[in-house]
């Protein structure tokens, strides 16, 4: 078996179903297995997702036991000389797979490789590459030197954001939401250390592996990150969870070197984690981009079919469904193209039996420039249409 892929699932089914759906289109040439560890889904993932994809080895706990010990799970049980994470709101371009792969069989020292992950709207997500959070580089990032100074290699570590985006790097830190990883790295530094129960634990790894004498590295391939589907993260329980990761791994790795900054990297924590919080919760009280208020026009483009199906949903939520038959071949450059009035719409819809995935990213990263565009997708089989924090459902 050349790739596992272990996704952690939790109450996301109709995000999960996508995902898996990208997977496998981007699974046509590699021998692959995909691994659904359930955290005590109440939402009847399990029964939708086997129902849909029965080849999927489904693994559901009874509990909610973390990301970490999740993920440990189906590792232990695949077999795939590399090892995949993926978080179950994530779809995965076409390409991505195979290019992952072939820089692994091609760097023998390289122990993970992450990616260019994209947000809901083609922006770039700025934690596709980060720094390890030494303790000056956290205080930089809490301090907002970071800020301040994105592109300084003293202050601008965390971020990295003096590489390019669009060029293979070396990097230190790579995000869990997509992580690819030799396995017999984590046969030599370990699986993911099961203290951290959810946050932290994709740096604890990174970390471990540099010190295990291997290389991270970042590839400009696209996915779209959906970042946090099933986290409320105004709440506190997230803030807590956040920041007591940061503590966790600021102990494993440093406490003893720094002892004399524990307290003030403590406090700061704490301080950083208070303000947050009230941040978060004021943003929550305002108007969401991606709910009604921000307008009620959706551009779809796809297959005759499909765009009947997208209207009557649409409009069945009060939405209106602006029309245009295409396809990946006929109208390439989606809604980017000149003849579309592509400035009066907020939200853009692809029917992904007429566009790959890899297209649809595309667009999305390109089209960003000029005016960002929410991303929407849609499938007959699923017969709902998927975006970030709303789904409209159909017939099923």
């Amino acid at each position: 078996m050349k790739l596992s892929v272990v996704i952690v699932n939790f109450n996301v089914k109709y995000y999960l179903e996508q995902t898996i759906c990208s997977v496998y289109r981007a699974a046509r040439n590699l021998e692959l297995d995909v691994w659904v560890v359930d955290n005590a889904s109440t939402d009847g993932s399990q029964e939708y997702i086997t129902h849909r994809y029965p080849q999927v080895h489904y693994l559901y706990n009874e509990e909610n036991v973390g990301f970490s010990r999740a993920n440990n799970q189906a590792i232990r049980l695949s077999e795939g000389e590399y090892v995949l994470l993926l978080n179950p709101d994530t779809i995965v371009g076409e390409d991505v797979l195979d290019a992952c792969v072939r820089f692994l069989d091609d760097h023998p020292q390289a122990g993970a490789v992450g990616v260019s992950m994209l947000k809901d709207d083609g922006g770039f997500a700025w934690e596709s590459r980060r720094g390890v959070p030494t303790p000056f580089t956290s205080f930089c990032k809490m301090s907002g030197l970071c800020s301040l100074f994105p592109k300084s290699r003293t202050f601008g570590k965390y971020y990295m954001r003096y590489l390019d985006k669009d060029q293979v790097n070396e990097i230190e830190i790579i995000s869990g939401a997509f992580n690819m990883l030799r396995r017999s790295t984590l046969d030599r530094v370990g699986l993911l250390d099961e203290t951290f129960f959810m946050y932290g634990e994709d740096i604890d790894l990174s970390y471990r592996i540099l010190l295990g004498g291997y290389q991270n590295y970042y590839l400009p391939v696209h996915i779209v990150h959906y970042k946090g589907e099933s986290t409320k993260k105004s709440s506190f329980r997230y803030v807590h969870t956040f920041y007591n990761a940061m503590l966790i791994f600021f102990n494993k790795h440093f406490r003893r070197k720094h002892l004399f900054l524990s307290w003030l990297i403590h406090l700061a924590v704490v301080l950083r984690g208070a303000l947050d919080l009230l941040k978060n919760k004021c943003l929550h009280q305002q108007a969401d981009p991606d709910d009604e208020a921000a307008g009620n026009r959706v551009l779809c483009l796809g297959g005759r079919e499909a765009l009947a199906e997208m209207k009557k949903i649409l409009e069945d939520n009060g939405m209106e469904a602006v029309l245009v038959e295409t396809d990946e071949e006929r109208m390439p450059e989606g809604h980017l193209t000149e003849g579309l009035d592509f400035t009066a719409y907020d939200r853009v819809a692809y029917d992904v039996d007429a566009y790959s995935f890899q297209c649809i990213l595309q667009q999305l990263y390109r089209g960003c420039a000029r005016k960002p565009l929410l991303l929407g997708t849609y499938s007959r089989q699923w017969g709902h249409l998927i975006t970030h924090k709303r789904i409209w459902y159909g017939k099923n």
